[in-house]
């Protein structure tokens, strides 16, 4: 029987940072495999190592011991392959949002490209998050839910084969993050991305994704179970309010992030 590969590897991964304070050990023994096509969530409770985690698959971090693999390379340092999405939208306030998007192709495209095919792709990418009309606006003439666009569409603009965001929509109002959580999910069908996601938000875990990645506090975080959400896409928010199934992926990971804390505490207090 043929064994599928993984797209994303994550192999017995442990991440130590050295501090003033001495060596703090924020993730163990971390295996996660991340098929193509998939979206992926973390979610966990505050320091558990979701962010670490993400930064490492991004190749921003090195782990301490372990192996990252993406399309079956190692992952050992940044790459065009794999975008970023922060939740600081990180755009330079000099540029316009269609420079903006611009900077990220022609860092990825300009060598092989002429301009008007760089011109044609950051174009298309502010088409497919709906920001058209702002092309010549800079940043402080936006919204915050605006700028978390043209992120994302500096992201996608350099076709990458993973899409990794952190809380990209954690410091908007309700309206716009849930707005932005569907046009996410519009723009991940249309163009098959593989993404991995770090939130602390339930709901947006059970809307958004094929499997949740459910992480045991720190320090020495680990995976604590991974659940699949069979929920058919397309997705509809107000269609799913009343689905079993739905309710019961948003239970099993509130029980578990419930559970995980009250353990935790308890070990605090007899410790």
């Amino acid at each position: 029987m043929t064994t599928i590969k993984a797209f994303i590897e994550v192999q017995a991964a442990e991440m130590v940072f050295n501090t003033r304070k001495g060596s703090f050990h924020a993730l163990s023994k971390i295996d996660l495999q991340v098929q193509r096509g998939e979206f992926i969530t973390l979610i966990g409770h505050s320091g558990c190592g979701k962010s670490t985690l993400l930064n490492l698959i991004a190749g921003l971090l090195r782990p301490t011991s372990g192996v990252l693999l993406c399309d079956n390379r190692e992952i050992s340092e940044p790459g065009p392959e794999r975008a970023v999405v922060f939740q600081n939208h990180s755009l330079l306030p000099w540029l316009s949002c269609f420079e903006n998007v611009y900077l990220g192709v022609e860092s990825v495209f300009g060598k092989r490209e002429f301009k008007p095919k760089l011109i044609e792709r950051t174009e298309a990418a502010l088409e497919l998050v709906g920001m058209s009309h702002a092309t010549h606006k800079r940043p402080h003439e936006i919204s915050g839910g605006m700028k978390q666009r043209i992120g994302i569409a500096r992201a996608l603009a350099m076709q990458p084969k993973v899409l990794l965001m952190d809380e990209p929509f954690g410091a908007l109002d309700a309206l716009t993050r849930a707005h932005l959580q569907d046009e996410l999910l519009k723009i991940v069908a249309a163009t098959q991305s593989t993404v991995v996601m770090v939130t602390h938000d339930v709901d947006e875990a059970v809307l958004l994704s094929d499997r949740i990645v459910m992480m045991s506090n720190g320090p020495a975080a680990t995976i604590g179970e991974i659940l699949s959400v069979d929920l058919p896409r397309p997705r509809k928010r107000v269609e799913l309010a009343e689905s079993a199934t739905y309710i019961a992926a948003r239970k099993a990971v509130i029980d578990f992030l419930y559970t995980r804390h009250a353990k935790d505490s308890r070990s605090e207090v007899l410790a």
